[in-house]
């Protein structure tokens, strides 16, 4: 096989239908769009979701829930992230984001308690979990709270 020789596949390319070029095409004049009206005009039709001015289903439906706007948005690394360091290390924010176990901080770091710790680290965070605080400390190592 040449280079030459290569050609798409029979079927994967489909010429675009041409509208607006004469009588003879069948799509000439009015190019499909009928006589007159909102959809016969250039930007015509409506916005997703219009309902002829009826009342929109998006509107009409009850609002639901809440949003706290004093409300902490804290990121959760479990105690079984922490084996990436070594004994006797700090674990703090800025080596979390050094080590990729978290992308960037919002509004602090929490400690959750899932899995186990072979090490002895002193981590520091804003917030841990009573089973994180207990297996860190099991494991020989000190919590922190910032």
């Amino acid at each position: 096989m040449k280079l030459h020789e290569l050609s798409p596949a029979p079927g994967s390319r489909k010429k675009s239908v041409r509208v607006g070029r004469g009588l003879g095409s069948g799509l000439g004049k009015t190019s499909g769009r009928g006589q007159k009206g909102q959809n016969s005009r250039s930007g015509g039709g409506t916005r997703p979701g219009f309902e002829g001015g009826q009342r929109p289903l998006y509107l009409r439906l009850p609002k639901r829930g809440f949003y706290n706007k004093f409300g902490k948005d804290f990121v959760a690394i479990n105690v079984s992230a922490l084996n990436a360091f070594s004994d006797g290390e700090t674990a703090d924010p800025a080596a979390f984001i050094e080590r990729g176990l978290i992308k960037n901080l919002r509004d602090g770091v929490r400690i959750l308690g899932d899995g186990e710790l072979n090490r002895a680290l002193t981590v520091k965070a804003m917030g841990f979990s009573q089973s994180a605080r207990e297996k860190i400390e099991a494991a020989g190592g000190k919590v922190e709270v910032i």
